[in-house]
């Protein structure tokens, strides 16, 4: 498995130091197995062990290794693609209802864990912002955010002068504000998640890759390279990382990279100015603009880029414009950090649950929304696996394998499509 170097993130220079994660050596036998250290395994973990099981993880790397700690910081209580309605459209009022519900409270739960387990990530929950990017946006942001609001969640649309004085530019004519939402230190919170799961009594491995999983004797047994895990249930929590541990998993995701940019700190003057109350900032395009501060005072932001040759010196030049033309105030900062990691995308652009077998869940495909989703699915996961299953949020049709069709194409298809989106962005963008 191929990954960029991950010491290049801002995330690992500014996050709290990391729980003790040694290696597994020899056998255990538990009551589930978690395979992934990011948010959905984390999660899992936690919940698991917080309702009185054993419970151990499997971690290739260190806890938040891959996508959970690369990436922009945002709790983001929506879908990237669907609106509420459109989901109740998709799936039933009864399904779609509970769905809705299920998104809107993720962000809600990450801040709920944060406060209760006291975890140290500079969270803020004030807020997160849906601008509208261009004319022809504006009536589905609008009406996103009142089919919301129908639904008693605390989310408004928002005109040009509210819009310009909370975000600081006048580059957008309005924006959705969900009070749900808002940023943390994305590794800080996979290291908090980590130490409150093993505070619980889990038990968490380091550098001790899942390399082979079987069933024997009514157990699951999974192997590492110097030990194994034999437990009644199994949670593989592999999202952008997934290989072929089970076959046939991975080709229900699309790992495709994501490039991000911070500045150097900035004064009061600009802060105080540019989203004064720190909110965080996802704008309606398909190839979405975010922005948002760090605690240090840096403006982090996307850099997405087609090709990935010279990624980061060319994902740097695209941050640096789209930080131009929406915040003229901040034209000429340095940038500090720029990295990339992974994410899975899925076709539609919703998540999945799986049970792959009797006993043995997946959790993916939370396409860029993975803080507060991921958290949420590995809610559920621990549940099932606890036999406290309850009422299913997940639709029926989210819990069904869909391998995407020739799949080893599919980075080459994606990246062909972020530049179709990106021209046709650019095209709606002239009509403001």
């Amino acid at each position: 498995m191929r990954t960029s170097d991950p010491l290049s993130a801002l995330w690992r220079a500014t996050a709290p130091e990391a729980p003790a994660t040694p290696p597994l050596r020899g056998a255990r036998r538990v009551d589930l197995c978690v395979v992934g250290a990011g948010f959905t395994g984390l999660s899992t973990a936690l919940h698991a062990a917080e309702a009185g099981a054993s419970v151990a993880v499997l971690e290739a790397h260190d806890p938040g290794f891959g996508a959970s700690g690369r990436n922009h910081g945002q709790v983001v209580p929506v879908l990237s693609r669907y609106g509420p309605d459109e989901i109740v459209g998709r799936f039933g009022p009864e399904e779609g209802e509970r769905f809705n519900r299920f998104v809107a409270e993720s962000g809600k739960l990450v801040f709920d864990l944060v406060r209760r387990h006291g975890i140290e990530c500079d969270a803020q929950a004030n807020g997160w912002l849906l601008p509208v990017d261009s004319p022809a946006r504006e009536g589905m942001v609008r009406t996103r955010a009142e089919a919301w609001a129908k639904r008693d969640f605390p989310v408004r649309y928002m005109g040009r002068d509210e819009t310009g004085a909370i975000t600081g530019s006048g580059h957008w004519p309005g924006a959705l504000r969900h009070d749900w939402g808002g940023n943390l230190q994305p590794l800080g919170y996979a290291r908090g998640l980590a130490r409150t799961a093993i505070g619980l009594g889990a038990a968490i491995y380091g550098e001790s890759p899942a390399v082979a999983i079987d069933r024997e004797g009514g157990l699951w047994r999974v192997r590492s390279p110097e030990g194994e895990v034999n437990a009644d249930r199994v949670v593989l929590a592999t999202n952008a990382y997934t290989d072929d541990l089970w076959p046939g998993l991975k080709r229900n995701i699309v790992p495709f990279r994501i490039f991000l940019a911070a500045t150097v700190p900035q004064g009061d003057n600009v802060r105080g100015i540019v989203l004064p109350e720190r909110n965080s900032v996802s704008d309606s395009r398909t190839v979405l603009w975010a922005f948002r501060w760090d605690g240090e005072g840096r403006m982090v932001m996307g850099g997405d880029i087609v090709l990935p040759y010279g990624g980061r010196r060319r994902a740097a030049a695209a941050a640096r414009r789209r930080l131009a033309t929406a915040f003229p105030q901040l034209a000429d900062a340095e940038f500090e950090f720029v990295w990339d990691g992974k994410v899975a995308m899925t076709t539609d652009r919703l998540p999945r649950l799986f049970e792959l077998a009797p006993g043995l869940l997946a959790g993916m495909g939370y396409n860029g929304r993975g803080i507060a989703l991921a958290t949420a699915v590995g809610r559920r996961l621990a549940a099932m696996s606890v036999g406290e299953g309850g009422e299913d949020p997940i639709p029926a049709d989210l819990r069904r394998q869909r391998p995407v069709p020739l799949h080893r194409l599919a980075v080459p298809f994606a990246r062909a499509a972020l530049l179709h989106y990106r021209l046709r962005d650019a095209k709606a963008a002239r009509s403001r």
